[in-house]
């Protein structure tokens, strides 16, 4: 059940991580505060396609 999903930079759109979630207990998207290199902050990524 679990998927490797890619998550995007809310701010300049680059997809910077890769990781892991379970379809079963996560049906919606995964949102979490990461490191941006191209916006030299923290900022909210987001599931993508």
């Amino acid at each position: 059940m679990r998927v490797i999903i890619t998550l995007g930079c809310t701010e300049c759109k680059q997809r910077n991580y890769s990781t892991m979630k379970n379809k079963k207990n996560n049906t919606e998207r995964i949102e979490m505060k990461k490191y941006c290199r191209f916006c030299n902050a923290h900022t909210l990524h987001r599931e993508t396609k």
